[in-house]
């Protein structure tokens, strides 16, 4: 009997739970899937969820947080969010020890966004879960 789970949500602290929904929803794109009053959860990709819950601290240091997007568009994103005026750590770069391209931008709380495109082959993607 395989025991995989139906979904993934990771659940973070946020003190303001608007300016979470703002960035996330908002000007990232992910669509609130329930909202159950001081935490809200978002639909990250497929089965994949973040949840943010009002709390009066984020974990600290909250920069150690990083949550990530894999897109093959990442200079697309890297213009979209510095055009909202979000700050991000330069323009999108060649990781070469992990065979990435990616940047990182700030998010509410201390959180760190990291858009990253993978260049290793073995990466398997979404089409090969399971």
């Amino acid at each position: 009997m395989r025991t995989d789970p139906e979904a993934f949500i990771a659940f973070l602290p946020t003190r303001d739970l608007e300016a979470a929904h703002a960035f996330w929803n908002g000007l990232v794109g992910l669509r609130l899937a329930l909202d159950q009053g001081s935490c809200r959860i978002y639909r990250a990709a497929h089965g994949g969820f973040l949840g943010f819950c009002a709390s009066a601290e984020p974990p600290e240091p909250a920069g150690r947080v990083v949550l990530t997007i894999v897109t093959h568009d990442v200079e697309g994103w890297h213009r979209r969010l510095s055009e909202a005026g979000v700050r991000t750590d330069g323009v999108p770069r060649l990781n070469e020890r992990f065979r990435i391209v990616h940047f990182y931008a700030d998010a509410p709380d201390g959180y760190r966004l990291e858009v990253q495109r993978f260049e290793d082959p073995r990466w398997p993607g979404v089409s090969s879960a399971g």
